[in-house]
């Protein structure tokens, strides 16, 4: 019997038969770390061995990615010849992770990324371009593969490609839907529209690694760009290779579900507890179902909080909002604190900007922020760059100008997600 079937998502249930099998499933995932995990054996030793109450989920140990990174071996919970896929983490905010999945972990995957794309309406009759590599040890690529197919709809698998490409296969006709980072997705657009290249029947533009709403939930200027050539099509995710688990925007757009069944789900302050509906903290998250790595409330690093309405979708699952920003990232400069959206926010919405990226230097008291752009059109004075930076920031930062080849070079060459965050401050012993 298949363990994770379509038909089986709790989504629609009621917030009592929700809880109740969260309930039973954290149960399980407690029971199974401490038989098999050799960190968590060790790490939950001193505590009881109970059925903690989904209330009592704050009372264990919170698991950082320095730990699994320090610890990385032991967390695998199964033997060798049970390993069906390895992956690394992409290493934006640190060293890639070694991260383990069994065939189970994999079922789980397609199970994940399915209810997802559903979400968002994607058909079995559809056609879905995929824009992000397969390979390269690259979990997420792989997860949207399995998902299409999980949906019954068929992948085309074009991966990291150029902009003709992409845009020669939907010229073609039938695509029907697209996956992709959504700055390098504005750029298509754009080229589609200048091809004269008809995309209209694309009706899913699902976006990864990159934020496309505020915190009032209004889409970004790049969010914006997008439902130009797409209106009504955009939709947001947000995941990780850790929590083996996304969130993933349904026709509301308005919030990232998580599968009830596959993850529980915590916003934390400084001192590790929950915190309520609309505030913002740390993405922690307890996945469900997981045998290869499992992982108990594992701390993202992300920022972002829960909504606190339910969805008009009629899902009774929690609705997480964007990310903010990361912890590790946060920046303090002459007395003023931000994540460096606010400034990523204010480029995506100049016309003539090709690309950027800001290295972050200085010591304890005071961030000292350097932005390197690239133009296609224009420059830092005839595209009143200054003025847009300290409008939205209050801030005078130090600007430069690059060649488009020296910025993607930076962006693109280092990682298989864009990174547009360099961080060369002296760090604290």
């Amino acid at each position: 019997m298949q363990k994770f079937r379509i038909e089986d998502d709790l989504s629609y249930q009621d917030t009592e038969t929700i809880r109740r099998q969260q309930q039973r499933l954290l149960h399980e995932h407690l029971a199974y770390c401490r038989k098999y995990s050799p960190y968590y054996r060790r790490i939950l030793a001193d505590l009881p061995e109970k059925s903690f109450r989904l209330e009592e989920l704050p009372s264990l140990p919170l698991t950082a990615k320095s730990d699994l990174a320090q610890h990385n071996r032991d967390f695998t919970a199964v033997p060798d010849t049970e390993i069906a896929d390895l992956c690394f983490t992409s290493g934006t905010t640190g060293h890639p992770c070694r991260i383990t999945y069994t065939r189970q972990d994999l079922d789980r995957l397609a199970y994940n990324d399915a209810l997802g794309f559903l979400a968002t309406g994607m058909q079995p009759s559809d056609n879905i371009l995929l824009t992000c590599t397969i390979d390269r040890c690259f979990i997420a690529g792989l997860a949207y593969y399995l998902g299409v197919l999980k949906v019954g709809a068929t992948a085309v698998r074009n991966g990291l490609n150029s902009l003709e490409s992409h845009s020669e296969i939907i010229r073609a006709g039938g695509i029907t839907g697209i996956v992709g980072v959504p700055s390098f997705l504005a750029k298509l657009g754009q080229h589609l529209r200048d091809s004269g290249i008809d995309s209209s029947a694309i009706r899913q533009v699902i976006c990864i690694g990159e934020p496309l709403r505020n915190r009032e939930m209004q889409l970004t200027p790049l969010g914006e760009i997008l439902e130009t050539f797409w209106p009504g099509a955009v939709f947001s995710t947000y995941a990780s290779s850790e929590m083996v688990t996304s969130f993933t925007e349904c026709r509301q757009r308005c919030g990232g579900h998580p599968p009830a069944d596959l993850a529980i789900v915590e916003i934390i302050g400084e001192d590790g507890q929950p915190l309520p509906p609309g505030q913002c903290g740390e993405v922690t998250v307890t996945p469900l179902q997981v045998t290869g790595m499992p992982l108990l409330r594992f701390r993202t690093g992300d920022i972002s909080f829960q909504l606190p309405e339910k969805c008009a979708c009629g899902r009774n699952t929690l609705r997480l909002g964007p990310i903010l920003g990361r912890r590790a990232q946060m920046l303090k400069v002459r007395g003023t604190t931000l994540f460096p959206n606010v400034f990523f926010h204010v480029l995506d919405g100049i016309a003539g900007i090709d690309n950027y990226y800001l290295e972050v230097s200085g010591d304890a008291l005071s961030d000292e922020l350097d932005l390197y752009i690239s133009f296609h059109s224009g420059d830092l004075d005839s595209l009143h760059i200054r003025e847009a930076l300290y409008a939205r920031s209050r801030l005078h930062i130090n600007l430069h100008c690059v060649s488009c080849e020296q910025a993607r070079l930076k962006v693109f060459g280092t990682s298989r997600k864009p990174m547009r965050f360099f961080d060369l401050r002296q760090k604290q012993p």
